[in-house]
């Protein structure tokens, strides 16, 4: 019982530290007063769920918004676009993008200061449905750079502000333009997008009283007709991120900080994944913590075992992820249900698909685990039929686990007393079947915990920075310094 209680409390304490060291870096950097950002951080003050800030490169905020950007010209729903360049000369660059944007969009709002032409470009100077909103030169949105897309059938944002030159310390800005950083967020998730196109109008409407309202117009009628919708295929975007992220890895090379930037980059093709396994949890209104609550119980289970370091930091990865294997019969849910909840998931395109992860090669541990979730200690699951120990030991405690939490939620909504309690009866009758028996005797010690007052941290993870998940800890805090 000593060993146990020692275990829990290092785990407490691993649980907190490593999010609070790797967003140390981001938790003082001031936001610019009347900014975009500044104001959705406001309006978000209510909402306990946090925004995942992040620090940013721009090589890897030109390859995210391309990606995003380029969806536009695969979806069929005449999305409304509002970006901010900060300077003209940064839009000129991307003119002709715009252009074959704007063929497939239903409106196209650009922000930036007079500069280099920018109002004047033949690409874009002349469509009815494009208009160049020329912003003061200390306007804050000067230093912002946003990419707001809002369809009824596809959300994606990018939201960030550039890093003032006392922030890069020491060492200065950089010499080199892809150096640069930047702070902020990118999220697919529709709402929030919808609040922060609503106070980017809101700003134009200080410029183009006139464009406000067309703009707003607009808003409320996608609003209506995504009630009706399905909507795009997440997975499809999510590929398209990563793909052009790695494609960006080429570019770094030669850089002095070459590989700073490939952390920055491999984080947010994590993150893209990350934000998908959110969102799954969002979609689900009887059970949205199940990610954050999986991997938790997966890091305790973990410690119980005596795993190594590298060992417990894949286990909670896969336990922030294991929703993004498709919905399999190992879930205490009735077929019914988990047929409603595929439809709600393929409703708002977010039918899980494993095989996205397989464009990650870093990932590709994890996707092993999150694959074989759903064999069985008898050999009478699947995907393979693997049994005993021919089934990762990983796989085998996130099928436990996964399990063990959806049936905690069940009979917590039905009311039950002793969730904790039934949930670990409804497993150990499975033991030996569909669970490794000595696991479910490591479940019984953690359930005695659960039980005795150890509380599991409920609140959905902070993602911004997910390649401390993917490495050693010393190459994040490298990576952050240079």
């Amino acid at each position: 019982m000593r060993r146990y209680r020692s275990v829990l409390v290092r785990f407490a304490k691993s649980w907190s530290r490593l999010p609070e060291l790797n967003f140390a870096l981001h938790r003082f950097l001031p936001m610019l007063e009347g900014s975009l950002l500044q104001k959705l951080v406001a309006a978000r003050r209510s909402v306990q769920r946090p925004l995942n800030f992040g620090t940013y490169y721009k090589n890897t905020l030109v390859a995210l918004c391309h990606a995003l950007e380029d969806f536009v010209l695969e979806t069929d729903s005449q999305p409304l676009l509002v970006s901010a360049f900060q300077q003209g000369r940064w839009y000129a660059q991307e003119a002709e993008r715009y252009a074959a944007i704007a063929d497939c969009a239903a409106q196209v709002a650009v922000m930036a200061t007079r500069d280099s032409g920018f109002a004047d470009l033949p690409q874009t100077a002349h469509r009815a449905n494009v208009s160049l909103v020329s912003i003061a030169p200390d306007d804050p949105l000067a230093r912002e750079w946003h990419l707001i897309i809002l369809s009824p059938t596809y959300a994606a944002m990018v939201l960030c502000q550039e890093l003032m030159p006392a922030d890069y310390g020491p060492a200065g800005e950089p010499d080199n333009d892809l150096e640069r950083k930047f702070y902020g967020f990118w999220t697919f998730e529709p709402m929030l997008v919808k609040v922060a196109i609503e106070l980017a109008i809101a700003h134009i409407g200080q410029y183009d009283p006139k464009l406000q309202q067309q703009l707003t117009t607009r808003v409320a009628m996608m609003q209506t007709e995504s009630d009706h919708c399905q909507r795009d295929d997440l997975n499809t975007v999510v590929m398209k991120v990563v793909s052009y992220l790695q494609a960006t890895h080429q570019t770094t090379e030669a850089l002095t900080a070459a590989q700073a930037l490939d952390d920055n980059l491999a984080s947010n093709e994590l993150q893209a994944f990350l934000r998908m396994a959110q969102l799954i949890d969002q979609a689900d209104a009887r059970n949205p913590l199940a990610a954050a609550e999986v991997a938790a119980l997966a890091e305790v289970m973990g410690q119980l075992l005596d795993l190594p370091a590298w060992q417990l930091k894949r286990l909670r990865l896969a336990g922030l992820l294991h929703r993004l294997a498709p919905l399999q019969g190992t879930t205490i849910t009735s077929d019914l249900k988990a047929q409603a909840q595929r439809q709600i998931l393929a409703q708002q395109g977010l039918l899980p698909k494993t095989s996205v992860m397989r464009a990650m090669p870093r990932l590709q541990a994890i996707t092993n685990i999150i694959t074989h979730q759903s064999e069985c200690w008898d050999g009478s699951g699947q995907p393979e039929g693997l049994s005993y120990d021919a089934i990762p030991l990983e796989s085998r405690i996130l099928a436990l686990l996964a399990y063990f939490q959806q049936a905690i939620a069940e009979h917590k909504q039905a009311g039950n007393d002793a969730p904790f309690a039934t949930a670990l009866a409804v497993c150990q009758a499975k033991a030996g079947s569909a669970f490794d028996p000595k696991l479910v005797e490591a479940l019984a010690l953690l359930v005695m915990g659960l039980q005795q007052g150890m509380s599991l941290p409920t609140d959905q993870p902070k993602i911004a920075a997910g390649i401390w998940l993917l490495d050693e800890p010393e190459a994040v805090f490298a990576a952050a310094r240079g």
